[in-house]
């Protein structure tokens, strides 16, 4: 099994899109059995698929309260499943720094290697015990970077934190994320950066939020959907020389 994490420091970057495409592409593409894990309180992950939860359940998983085989969803794809959020993982920073067991999500997610390949998880952005604990947990971290200058500053302050977390750290994959190739800011930032994937703001992509289905689902014919299929193969031939 392999723990890919969709983090940034700051919001409003696109993660949470970009990881349920990826889960998308990981379980129905690559044949991946996956899971997709909402660690972000406002359960956008979870609305992507249409669910919406009324039980606050998600934080007691981190206190042995819950086991993760009673919180999973099917999403109706094939090898695809859900861990959603809820508004219980407001307290999750709190929560865990009181427990002071900085692998506890590394723990729970080993729990899951017999069930899934892939393990997708959706952070909440910031920098905190919950990014500390998501840096011990995966191999690899996807950055979303809207080309702008304070996402290189989110980039640089992601890097940081993967050495003051120590051990050996997870491989960084930024990914220029709602692009607009007409704007001159974005092609200069592409200009500068070409060997990061580029995942355009297009209208297939914000469908997803409206139509509750990964743009692979209804678009796959769509250059965003080869984008994220692109990048998905990326991943995976990265985790192989890992």
């Amino acid at each position: 099994m392999a723990v890919i994490a969709v983090y940034s420091a700051k919001g409003g970057v696109g993660k949470t899109t970009i990881a349920a495409n990826l889960a998308w592409f990981s379980a129905v593409e690559a044949g991946h059995d996956t899971l997709l894990w909402d660690l972000d309180a406002a359960g956008g992950a979870g609305f992507l698929f249409g669910v919406e939860l009324k039980a606050k359940r998600a934080g007691a998983l981190f206190s042995r309260d819950e086991a993760p085989e009673e919180l999973l969803w099917e999403t109706g794809y094939p090898g695809l499943d859900l861990l959603p959020a809820d508004a219980s993982l407001r307290q999750l920073d709190t929560q865990l720094t009181q427990m002071g067991k900085k692998r506890r999500l590394a723990k729970l997610a080993k729990g899951l290697d017999q069930q899934y390949d892939r393990v997708i998880l959706d952070c909440p952005p910031g920098i905190n015990e919950i990014s500390s604990q998501v840096l011990r947990t995966a191999e690899i971290v996807i950055v979303p970077l809207p080309p702008s200058p304070l996402s290189q500053r989110a980039l640089d302050m992601v890097t940081a934190e993967i050495k003051r977390v120590g051990d050996k750290g997870p491989s960084i994959l930024p990914v220029f994320s709602m692009v607009d190739g007409r704007r001159k800011l974005h092609r200069e930032a592409l200009e500068a950066q070409p060997r990061y994937p580029v995942l355009p703001y297009s209208s297939p992509v914000e469908q997803c939020a409206v139509r509750n289905q990964p743009v692979g689902a209804f678009a796959r014919s769509t250059p965003a959907a080869e984008q994220f299929a692109r990048l998905w193969k990326a991943i995976d031939a990265k985790l192989k020389r890992r």
